[in-house]
């Protein structure tokens, strides 16, 4: 078993200066977390993989492609491989759980 505890997680990605931390991979699958502060931009591009997000603090909204969502602490999101999408209008500094899969490369 691997555990991960949140806080841990968040001060290791806010003590290595990135945005995103991967902190599990596997054959099938990685994980990470996401963090974006209000206001600010993201700045991804397009995965290869298909993802999850479960926003795990904050507030935005994210748009998939040509839909438009607002998203909070408990927001599931799946993005299929290769669609546009970006999270924006950050309200509240944003940490979001990403599951890539396969594992993102």
């Amino acid at each position: 078993m691997k555990a991960f505890r949140l806080e841990e997680l968040e001060a290791e990605r806010a003590a290595n200066d990135g945005a995103y931390l991967q902190f599990l991979r596997e054959r099938n699958m990685s994980v990470g977390l996401y963090a974006l502060d209000a206001g600010s931009i993201d700045p991804q591009q397009p995965h290869r993989q298909d993802e999850v997000y479960l926003v795990v603090s904050g507030r935005a909204a994210i748009t998939v492609g040509q839909e438009t969502q607002s998203v909070a602490r408990g927001s599931v999101v799946y993005v299929p491989a290769g669609v546009p999408h970006k999270f924006h209008h950050i309200s509240e500094d944003l940490r979001v759980m990403v599951v890539f899969s396969p594992p993102e490369s």
